[in-house]
């Protein structure tokens, strides 16, 4: 039966707790034991779980689904819309679907390069924005059987991407104040393992009242090794990786512990920014680090 209680997520941020959320990958499978573990382990540390849509461009449970089954275990999904795979049709029924079930998060992005995933033609019948649009316009498509629908702005609380950088001196961030006005509510971030870019980037969004529309969730993550901070740094479109954090992971006794350490120390750092709203957790397949992560920080 539907569900029309509010977001835990949008709740927590709105009365001001710092909120951790964290990623979880659906398995290249119909079995839903190894979702229903992490997701539970995750569950002891984060408000929500956000489930990738067709991550790396490789076919992968839907994220529609992982979410409903979180969601009939009690744990918050955040489902994950990517504009590269399905058409207007397809991805308005699936949130029609959402509705139904009670899934009020929703993150909306481009998705992953189909280059360096599985062959398939990419679609881009939206972009982000007019997305995020649709998704706010009560009935999204516009005809009177949609029109009195669940899926209106007060149902569904949407997030972007963003990703941080050097402001230059006349920078304004065109992008983002687009999807804001589109009806983006949260914006959540790649990896920034810069803390001092961190702050000027937070800080020139302020300038631009960004951080009084938008909750923003910085992306972090529990390290496995130096190999992986270059590999992270040199592969992943968006990521701000200092040279400072590769040469402490080179020098660390136990590599894993001083990844752990690490993004312990860059949440708190980042609970002290303000306009920071909560840290978004990316470790793929290694969600015990991430738990151990955020317990450290005392973020539990």
């Amino acid at each position: 039966m539907p569900d029309d209680s509010r977001s835990a997520l949008r709740n927590c941020l709105q009365s001001g707790h710092f909120a951790v959320t964290a990623e979880l990958t659906p398995p290249r499978a119909a079995e839903l034991q190894s979702l229903s573990e992490a997701a539970a382990l995750l569950k002891t540390a984060v408000t929500a779980v956000n489930l990738t849509d067709g991550a790396g461009a490789r076919v992968r449970m839907s994220s529609l689904a992982a979410a409903i089954h979180l969601r009939q275990q009690g744990i918050e999904p955040i489902l994950q819309v990517t504009c590269r795979d399905r058409n207007r049709i397809a991805i308005q029924s699936d949130l029609l679907g959402a509705a139904a079930f009670g899934i009020n998060n929703v993150l909306v992005i481009s998705g992953d390069g189909i280059r360096e995933g599985d062959d398939a033609t990419p679609v881009f019948d939206f972009n982000s924005r007019t997305l995020l649009a649709a998704i706010k316009k009560p009935g999204m498509s516009g005809d009177a059987d949609a029109a009195s629908s669940p899926t209106t702005s007060g149902n569904f609380f949407c997030g972007t991407a963003d990703m941080p950088c050097e402001p230059p001196t006349d920078w304004v961030p065109d992008a983002l104040l687009a999807k804001q006005r589109a009806g983006a509510d949260f914006v959540q971030t790649q990896y920034c393992f810069d803390i001092d870019l961190l702050r000027r980037y937070i800080g020139r969004l302020a300038d631009h009242g960004l951080t009084e529309q938008l909750y923003f969730l910085v992306g972090l993550g529990p390290l496995r090794s130096a190999d992986g901070a270059r590999w992270m740094r040199d592969n992943l479109f968006g990521t701000v990786m200092p040279d400072g954090i590769i040469r402490r992971m080179e020098a660390a006794r136990d590599p894993r512990e001083e990844g752990i350490e690490i993004c312990a120390e860059l949440m708190q750092e980042a609970r002290d920014i303000p306009g920071v709203a909560g840290v978004h957790l990316m470790a793929p397949g290694n969600h015990t680090a991430i738990v151990a992560a955020v317990q450290l920080a005392g973020l539990i």
